[in-house]
């Protein structure tokens, strides 16, 4: 813009040269980033997982190495996280997987000409746990599971027994 002069009172509408504001946007919630599709990010993004299995694997290295015990616990700490992750990048993987078959099996109904039917969160949920009991079993630690349950359960019921 134009100086004026300090001693001249600036003209009401004057002539500035129009700056253009800078529009900042969210890629999370923009359209023109694309509709986020987890199939779709997991294929794109799959060398991610071979990075982080040598980063496992160069923790574990120096886990073993260090002497330090403070060291020893942070290099711990790190190496239960990513553990945790891995582990559950691989059961929200499962239920991706399982959702995907349900849907692929209500549209080979569908074009069968069957009404569609769609499991309600409980039906889900029980169809997990049956999943879960089979594992379980197939590794032969049901056993071991329903001991530490059964423990669980007792614990509970104590808790709200009057004394």
């Amino acid at each position: 813009p134009l100086e004026m002069s300090a001693k001249r009172p600036v003209p009401f509408l004057r002539q500035v040269v129009p700056v253009k504001k800078k529009v900042q946007r969210d890629p999370r919630f923009d359209d023109l980033s694309g509709e986020y599709k987890p199939e779709i990010f997991m294929k794109t993004y799959s060398f991610l997982d071979s990075i982080k299995k040598q980063e496992k694997e160069m923790v574990q290295k120096q886990l073993k190495k260090c002497r330090n015990m403070e060291q020893k616990e942070k290099l711990q700490r790190l190496l239960n996280r990513m553990t945790q992750q891995e582990q559950a990048q691989k059961k929200q993987q499962k239920l991706r997987e399982r959702e995907l078959s349900l849907k692929r099996q209500q549209r080979e109904l569908a074009k069968q000409g069957k009404k569609p039917f769609f499991l309600k969160k409980s039906e889900k949920r029980k169809l997990e746990l049956a999943e879960k009991y089979a594992e379980l079993k197939r590794s032969g630690k049901l056993e071991s599971f329903l001991n530490k349950k059964r423990k669980r359960n007792a614990i509970k019921d104590k808790r709200h027994l009057p004394s």
